[in-house]
């Protein structure tokens, strides 16, 4: 017997759940060299992956995609690989879409379980490669399944902070020994949970706001003008993924909606869900996403396990209010919105005026006379936009009106009536406002029976379909609701000339209402006409646009002010 010859070794370790890559690689490098040393073999390559979970498949790990590349290579130096443990190297069906690989290449495999070479014309390695990889995977899911547990149960009856980043206005603290003695002999500290007096604070004012009407945007502006930083620039350590660009609308939800804040611990908010890179290509694997978990899966202390900085009264009031808003919807939604608070005189322009440069809603700001204004300080400090936005930006009320009134007057000045309602008719284009009232229906129909398809294929490839059940139903349910849109919502049509005439008609005598020129008066002729106006300072030009209805195009004007 001549012997192997070379060979190269392939091992494998995860650190999740803290492997020491130098021991894990010792032993099973050790393991492969004693199993084909008595046949002559001879090690000349090594390939070992770190940090590679043993579900990620070969063409997606490192070391693991280095070794197949290297199998085309005619001077690559060795024509066997042997591994140290099959189950750390082969994951539910990797072994059969690898195997055909190496011998299409004239590599043998060597395999400690199968005590020998691996022959692919044995019906019976076939097998046992094959019940090795199912018990990989089924030791993984029941490593996980005892240590999700185990870690529920720590929370429940200890309150023990389960590691992580401290959420903002917390820091982790020294809290002793370690409960498990073998830790705590090798110097292991528990660490706990413990108040940054002055992130809390904020904390503090942003529930108040909350509570007391405040939008997530509008807390997030007033914390900005402030100069209080964002939990980004106040730990950049530990936010080395985040811009650290201002208090954002979302900080301040994530914040209002961490029930951590009322003293208890909690765990299991977030779940991590492994879906198919690619259902239509079940070998590329799966990839993680992580999904907000369902009430019942999301697990909660017994007794106080940290210092409270919330009441459980103001956490939970402020979560009615959230699911109130929710709930009504947008008009619900924009209740503190600066367009729903009453005034003392009329803004004609009110909630119908926005600045180019920001695309945000300019206010109104009396003087002598009435200005509407965008102010830079309300943006983001450090931001794109803030840095090239002037200090202030003004637009003088009546000098605006004036404009806009003399284009409306001409636009249905009875002289013109006729070349506005041609205009737009010409202007409706039928199949394209069609196209927009059911294109985000039909879109997501669409998309949803592709997902169905998919899963199907998969499933019809031999993917397990318990592991696409959480996908069908979600791509089923996407499917129902636009089917619903679309029956409910009645087709878009163009208008014939006489309805868009009637359209008119009914607006009354525009000419007059303009001329009468009293605020109300105005304001029911812009409203009518849902008027928009998009203001660029430099060159001091506003587009100015109308909409009679939702299914007649717009007109638009561009002019200096």
């Amino acid at each position: 017997m001549d012997g192997i010859g070379p060979v190269a070794l392939y091992g494998r370790c995860s650190t999740e759940d803290n492997q020491d890559p130098k021991t894990s690689r010792g032993w099973q490098f050790g393991n492969a060299t004693k199993f084909v040393e008595p046949f002559g073999a001879e090690v000349v390559a090594e390939f070992f992956d770190i940090g590679q979970s043993r579900s990620v498949p070969w063409d997606r790990r490192h070391e693991a995609s280095r070794l197949l590349a290297e199998l085309k290579n005619p001077r690559r130096g060795w024509h066997a690989v042997v591994v140290g443990e099959g189950t750390r190297c082969w994951f539910g069906n990797q072994f059969s879409l690898i195997a055909p690989r190496f011998e299409a290449y004239g590599v043998d495999l060597w395999v400690p379980e199968l005590g020998g070479k691996y022959d692919p014309r044995n019906p019976s390695h076939k097998m046992l490669m094959s019940v090795l990889g199912g018990m990989s995977e089924s030791e993984r899911q029941h490593v996980q399944a005892r240590v999700r547990a185990a870690m529920d149960a720590q929370v429940v009856n200890e309150g023990r902070h389960q590691g992580g980043r401290a959420p903002y206005g917390f820091v982790t603290v020294d809290g002793g020994p370690h409960p498990n003695p073998k830790k705590a002999a090798e110097g292991f500290r528990l660490r706990v949970l413990a108040v940054d007096e002055f992130c809390a604070a904020v904390v503090r004012r942003i529930f108040a706001e909350y509570i007391a009407g405040m939008g997530d945007r509008a807390i997030a502006e007033g914390l900005n003008r402030d100069g209080i930083p964002c939990p980004s620039r106040q730990k950049p350590e530990q936010n080395k993924h985040r811009l650290a660009d201002g208090w954002q609308g979302s900080t301040v939800r994530v914040i209002v909606e961490n029930p951590k804040y009322t003293g208890y611990a909690f765990f299991g908010r977030w779940t991590r869900h492994e879906v198919l890179l690619d259902p239509d290509d079940v070998a590329a694997g799966h990839v993680v996403r992580f999904r907000r978990a369902a009430p019942d899966k999301v697990v909660r202390s017994r007794m106080p396990a940290h210092p409270q900085i919330i009441s459980v009264e103001e956490f939970t009031q402020a979560q009615l209010i959230r699911q109130g808003k929710g709930a009504g919807g947008l008009a619900t939604a924009c209740k503190a919105e600066r367009s729903g608070r009453p005034t003392k005189r009329p803004y004609l322009f009110r909630g119908r005026l926005r600045h180019a440069e920001c695309q945000r809603k300019m206010e109104g700001a009396p003087r002598k006379a009435m200005y509407y204004r965008c102010a830079s300080r309300t943006l983001v400090p450090g931001s794109e936009v803030a840095g090239e936005h002037p200090p202030s930006v003004y637009l003088r009320e009546d000098v605006l009106t004036e404009a806009v009134n003399a284009w409306i007057g001409g636009l249905f000045a009875p002289e013109n009536v006729d070349r506005t309602v041609a205009a737009l008719l010409e202007a409706q284009e039928p199949e394209k406002r069609s196209e927009t009232k059911h294109g985000s229906a039909r879109q997501r129909l669409t998309k949803a029976e592709e997902e169905l398809k998919r899963f199907q294929n998969a499933i019809k490839a031999g993917v397990d379909p318990a592991a696409l059940v959480e996908g069908i139903n979600e791509a089923q349910a996407s499917r129902a609701v636009a089917q619903a849109e679309l029956v409910d919502v009645p087709t878009a049509r163009g208008f014939e000339a006489a309805e868009i005439q009637a359209m008119i008609d009914a607006l009354g005598d525009v000419g007059a209402k303009l001329a009468d020129a009293k605020p109300e008066s105005l304001a029911d002729v812009y409203k009518r006409l849902d008027l928009q106006v998009l203001y660029t300072h430099i060159g001091r030009e506003a587009d100015v646009s109308i909409n009679l209805t939702a299914n007649v195009g717009n007109a638009y004007v561009r002019g200096g002010t």
